[in-house]
C-alpha cells in the first residue's frame, strides 16, 4: 500500500484546522521540521504531509438507493475517477464496494451499494437488505433518487429505514441536467428528509454543493474510535466467501449455537456483534455469516457477501479471513483477503477444515498459499476446524500479534539511523543519470503504520516495496499492513 505524492499535490490543508502531528509528539515533531528545513523542503508541505498520513481511521458515507438512480455514477464523481461499474441497467455493481475520497481537504470512505435487484427476493427486499447493511457501517448517508421519476414506494421504503438508523442523511436528487429539472428535484421535499440537492452526477452539475453537505453531516473522525479509553472489547471482523464455515466458527469460538443463518440471502439479519470470552480475554466478534450460495442467486449472493464483508471490517480493528482449506484459494478469497488490507486492519488468515485434508492437498495448498496470498506472507496463519474445535487455541495469540503489530510504532530517531543504514547499503537505482535517495522519514500513525519518507527524487515502486519488506524484517509488524507515502523535495536547490 503505497502512495507517491508529488509537491503540489492534494494536500492543501484548511488553516483553520489546528495542525495534527499524527504520532509524533511536539518535541519529536519540532525536531522533525528542524531537519526537514535543513533538507531544503517546504514546512507547511511536511506538515500537511504529516497530517494527512497521520490521520487514523476515516470516516464512511454509505450511497443508498433503489436501483439505476446513478449511485455508482455519483461515486465516480465523488471519488474523482471511473471506478465504481457503471452502465444503464440496474444491478451492474460488482465486487468493490468502499472507496476512497477527497473533498476540499477532508478524506473519507465511500461505500457504494450498486442497487443490487434481485427478483426472487422483489426489488423492496433487495434495495432495504442493502442499504441496512451500507447504513450500519456509515457515519453519513447520501440518499440518492431520480428526480425524473420521482419518490417510489421503495424509496418510501428505504426513507423508512433511514429514520430508524438515526445517521444524518443527504438527500441528492440525481439527473438534474438543467433549471427545467430542478422543479422535479423540489417534489421531493415530500420525503421529509430536508432539502433535496439537485445534482447531474454524469454531467457534474450541482456535485459541488452536495459535498459540502455531506462534509457537514460527516464528523470529523469515525463515531467508534479505535483504543477507547474505557478499554472496551477489541472487535474482530470474521470474514470469507459464503459456505466458508464462518458461523461454525463463530458457534465453536463461543461454545454455543449463537448464529442462526437464514437460507434467503438478504432477506434478514444476523446479530451483528457478539460478546465471546476467549484465551482469557472478552471478545467483541463481528460476524458476516449467513450468506449462502445457491445457484439462482449466485451472483446475488456474491454483491451482498461484498457489502456485509465491508460494512463489517469497517466496524472492526482486525479481520480473522476464513479460507477453505480442503478448495482452491480462489479470486473471491484473494478479493476478500485485499478489502481487509485496503481497510488497513489488522490480518490474521485461518485455514479451515485442516484436519480433512491429506498429504497431497496439504502440499498443493502450500503451494497455492505461496503464489495466490504471497503479498499477505506477513500475516499470522493458523490451520483450524471450525466443525471439531481443532487449534481453536491458537486463533487468540494470532489475534493478539497482529494487533501488537498493527500498533506498533518505530521512533522517528531510530527509523533515520536505519533508513540511513539502508541507503548506504542499498541505494535507490540509477534512473536518467541521477539518484534519488530517501533522505529522512517519520512513522505519522499506526493502527495501521503509516509512514512519510522524503526524498531527492522520484522513488520508484519497487524500491518502495524493497524498504517495506526491510522495514518489517527490523521492526516486525507481523499481521498488520504498512502504509508508506513518499514526498517528493521540489527542485529549488537547498535552503541556507
Amino acid at each position: 500500500m503505497n502512495d507517491h505524492i508529488e509537491p503540489g499535490g492534494s494536500d492543501a490543508h484548511d488553516a483553520a484546522h489546528e495542525h495534527d502531528h499524527g504520532a509524533l509528539g511536539d518535541a519529536e515533531f519540532a525536531e522533525f521540521m528542524e531537519l526537514a528545513a535543513e533538507e531544503g523542503f517546504d514546512l507547511e508541505d511536511v506538515e500537511g504531509a504529516i497530517e494527512e498520513a497521520g490521520h487514523g481511521p476515516l470516516p464512511v458515507l454509505a450511497v443508498v438507493g433503489r436501483p439505476n438512480v446513478g449511485k455508482s455514477t455519483l461515486v465516480n464523481r465523488i471519488i474523482g475517477r471511473r471506478e465504481a461499474v457503471v452502465e444503464d441497467k440496474p444491478g451492474v455493481t460488482r465486487d468493490r464496494v468502499t472507496y476512497e475520497a477527497e473533498w476540499a481537504g477532508r478524506r473519507f470512505k465511500v461505500v457504494d451499494t450498486g442497487g443490487w435487484e434481485q427478483d426472487v427476493l422483489g426489488i423492496d427486499a433487495s434495495v432495504a437488505a442493502q442499504a441496512e447493511y451500507a447504513i450500519d457501517a456509515a457515519d453519513a448517508v447520501v440518499f440518492v433518487v431520480d428526480a425524473k421519476v420521482g419518490a417510489t414506494d421503495t424509496d418510501e421504503a428505504v426513507v423508512r429505514l433511514l429514520r430508524k438508523a438515526g445517521k444524518p442523511v443527504v438527500l441528492c436528487a440525481n439527473k438534474v441536467d438543467g433549471p427545467s429539472g430542478e422543479a422535479d428535484a423540489s417534489y421531493l421535499w415530500s420525503l421529509g428528509l430536508g432539502e433535496p440537492h439537485p445534482v447531474s452526477a454524469l454531467h457534474g452539475r450541482g456535485t459541488g454543493d452536495m459535498l459540502d453537505k455531506v462534509l457537514e453531516a460527516l464528523p470529523e473522525a469515525p463515531a467508534q474510535r479505535f483504543g477507547t479509553a474505557l478499554g472496551g472489547p477489541r472487535r474482530i471482523a470474521l470474514i470469507g466467501r459464503p459456505n466458508v464455515g464462518k458461523s461454525s466458527l463463530l458457534n465453536k469460538v463461543a461454545g454455543e449455537e449463537r448464529v442462526v443463518v437464514n437460507e434467503l440471502a438478504g432477506t434478514t439479519r444476523d446479530p451483528v456483534d457478539e460478546i465471546i470470552e476467549l484465551g482469557g480475554k472478552t471478545w467483541k466478534f463481528v460476524d458476516t455469516a449467513g450468506i449462502r450460495k445457491r445457484v439462482h442467486l449466485q451472483q446475488g449472493a456474491d454483491y451482498y457477501a461484498s457489502l456485509r464483508t465491508a460494512a463489517a471490517v469497517e466496524k472492526a480493528e482486525v479481520a480473522v479471513v476464513l479460507i477453505d482449506g480442503s478448495e482452491s484459494i480462489s479470486v473471491q478469497d484473494q478479493r476478500i483477503v485485499t478489502m481487509a488490507v485496503e481497510a488497513g486492519r489488522a490480518l490474521v488468515l485461518a485455514y479451515n477444515k485442516w484436519d480433512t485434508l491429506d498429504e497431497e492437498r496439504r502440499y498443493y495448498l502450500e503451494r497455492e498459499i505461496e503464489t495466490e496470498l504471497g503479498q499477505v506472507a506477513w500475516a499470522p496463519r493458523v490451520n483450524v476446524s471450525a466443525l471439531t474445535g481443532r487449534h481453536m487455541e491458537k486463533l487468540v495469540p494470532a489475534i493478539e500479534t497482529a494487533l501488537a503489530g498493527w500498533e506498533t510504532r518505530v521512533p522517528t530517531g531510530r527509523l533515520n539511523a536505519f533508513l540511513g543504514e539502508l541507503v548506504a547499503a542499498h541505494p535507490h537505482p540509477v534512473r536518467g543519470g541521477k539518484q534519488p535517495r530517501i533522505l529522512f522519514g517519520t512513522q505519522a500513525g499506526t493502527k495501521p503504520p503509516r509512514f512519510v519518507l522524503f526524498a531527492s527524487g522520484f522513488i520508484e515502486a519497487g524500491y518502495r516495496r524493497f524498504i517495506e519488506r526491510r522495514l518489517r524484517e527490523e521492526f516486525g509488524f507481523e499481521g498488520t499492513p504498512i502504509h508508506i507515502s513518499v514526498r517528493v523535495r521540489e527542485k529549488r536547490g537547498r535552503k541556507k
